[in-house]
């Protein structure tokens, strides 16, 4: 392409953006699309937020069949790793244990075997479970809502508790059916053992809890969520 096609081009962009202008929704595009300015910046976030929240998000839960499609992990209770999970005054651990870095399957059963050995729950099964590695705070996971009776032993969900800001993440490791209702017992992997407490109640999870099942795992993109609730707190 020589000078000239160059400058043609440029001359009948010009032009294009000069009749945009004359009419009010193409001062409106020209604002968000072709202005740099801080002002056309703050207004973008704005109309992605908008998007996202009242156009993309509810489309999710329709296709997922769930309220809630998607959801950043905001702990580190499914991790494969050591970790204080923020807490300073605690040691580097996983399952309780201390140590450093991360693990693989051999490792983990090491450590945290105990507790799926006497719920009849084998290395070689939970190998074969979906996410069966955890995954890390700051992931975005994709859920599914599916009807209870088809959870397995093994699936990861998303439910509420009933004294937590945020909904939990865990995996399912017993499934009971009690006067004519499942009743689901979860277990986060990095933790020592279920958590029941006024809080939380993983022992005794019902339907009405349940928001899906996690299908699909998309690393670190939730610390944007993350970042920006934190930066919202300061300001409160």
């Amino acid at each position: 392409m020589d000078l000239m096609d160059k400058q043609k081009k440029k001359e009948i962009r010009d032009l294009r953006i000069y009749n945009l202008k004359k009419t009010w929704y193409g001062k409106v595009v020209h604002f968000l699309w072709y202005e740099d300015s801080a002002l056309s910046w703050i207004a973008n976030i704005v109309v992605a937020f908008i998007v996202i929240k009242f156009m993309f998000y509810p489309l999710l839960a329709l296709v997922f069949a769930t309220e809630l499609p998607v959801v950043a992990v905001v702990s580190c209770s499914m991790e494969h790793r050591f970790t204080n999970c923020g807490e300073r005054r605690m040691m580097d651990n996983i399952c309780g244990v201390p140590g450093s870095g991360t693990v693989d399957h051999e490792a983990f059963w090491q450590f945290c075997g105990d507790f799926y050995d006497e719920r009849n729950i084998t290395k070689e099964q939970f190998e074969t479970f979906p996410l069966s590695s955890g995954f890390n705070k700051g992931d975005i996971i994709f859920l599914r809502g599916i009807p209870i009776e088809e959870l397995k032993v093994g699936d990861t969900i998303v439910f509420s508790a009933t004294k937590k800001a945020y909904p939990i993440i865990h995996r399912v490791i017993a499934i009971d059916y009690v006067d004519n209702e499942y009743i689901i017992q979860t277990k986060g992997d990095h933790n020592k053992a279920q958590i029941s407490d006024s809080y939380l109640n993983e022992l005794e999870i019902k339907e009405g809890q349940i928001f899906g099942k996690a299908t699909l795992r998309v690393p670190f993109l939730g610390y944007i969520k993350i970042w920006f609730t934190d930066l919202i707190n300061i300001f409160r």
